[in-house]
């Protein structure tokens, strides 16, 4: 097998994984063998849903899209052209990247306007076309938006002394087969943060004793627009890496998650990759850093603000 096949089918791995995750119960395996899967998206209304059939060829992401079918009931002619150009235009900034979660996230925010748009048009007999207008441009929030994360300047980053180390919060423990996982979250802004957060989440014990503490980090300077981010798998091969794209996908900065794995003697499979990555993604949702899948992100900010 040629080097670029091989390095598209891992690429391909990692992010049927990290999608995987992130919508669990809407995310279905056609054919395994044949690389076909399926997405549900639904709005908040049931009524307005999409499903996304794909097929990865060998060639993507590399040097070639996906291909895929967009199936409802109610999408047709001119809206159906609007979505697919708009998926086409994404492969095209993006050629050479994974797109799965950039297709959904495009397709989510067709339906939520949508959705807005037959709103406002139901209620139009009960307030002008100018206000209308003014209440939809306001409720209309990305999915990911800017304003969800902390953004600090590079000299801020290395103003912060150890006072400011934020505090680390913990996820509820998850158990199959006798194996614990456990996700532990802190913002970060330097490396000196990784590190220090690290060391003093080693002082319990407990946690010191697991038999992996997997981690992954993503710190953003905005002097020089660029991310520091690294992983460790700490004997759980790949499962750092997968963690990380899994963060990468959820566009998330300034945070450290580490998952502990308590080993209880049945071997799980793939089974514990899928449970690494839904217990960081819980808590990254639970602490703000992320939206749950299919929702309209708020206009709140993370509940950690330390470094703003």
């Amino acid at each position: 097998m040629a080097e670029p096949e091989e390095e598209n089918i891992q690429k391909q791995i990692d992010e049927v994984e990290a999608v995987s995750s992130i919508y669990e119960e809407n995310w279905t395996v056609v054919d395994e063998a044949a690389r076909i899967f399926c997405i549900r998206i639904v709005d908040q209304e049931p009524k307005w849903m999409i499903s996304l059939q794909v097929t990865l060829p060998p060639e993507y992401p590399t040097a070639a899209p996906p291909v895929y079918q967009l199936n409802a009931p109610w999408l047709r002619g001119h809206e159906r052209a609007a979505l697919s150009n708009g998926l086409e235009e994404i492969y095209l900034q993006n050629s050479g990247e994974c797109l799965l979660f950039l297709w959904v996230q495009k397709i989510q925010e067709f339906l939520q306007l949508k959705a807005r748009s037959n709103g406002a048009a139901a209620q139009h007999g009960h307030k002008g076309t100018d206000e209308a207008k003014a209440e939809h441009r306001a409720s209309s929030i990305s999915i990911h938006s800017p304003s969800r994360h902390v953004s600090l300047s590079e000299a801020h980053c290395q103003s912060l002394d150890d006072e400011d180390l934020p505090p680390m919060v913990h996820g509820d423990p998850v158990t199959d087969r006798r194996s614990t996982f456990q996700a532990h979250l802190a913002p970060v802004v330097t490396l000196k943060q990784v590190k220090m957060h690290l060391q003093k989440l080693y002082q319990n014990k407990k946690i010191a004793g697991a038999t992996h503490n997997i981690y992954a980090y993503r710190i953003y300077c905005e002097d020089k627009r660029t991310f520091i981010q690294d992983c460790e798998d700490d004997g759980e091969t790949a499962a750092g890496g997968r963690m990380l794209h899994l963060m990468q996908i959820l566009d998330v900065r300034n945070v450290m998650v580490v998952v502990s794995r308590w080993y209880g003697g049945i071997q799980l499979g793939p089974d514990r990759f899928k449970h690494i990555n839904n217990c960081a993604r819980n808590l990254l949702v639970e602490e703000g850093y992320s939206e749950p899948a299919g929702e309209v992100s708020k206009s709140k900010k993370p509940k950690n603000k330390k470094g703003k």
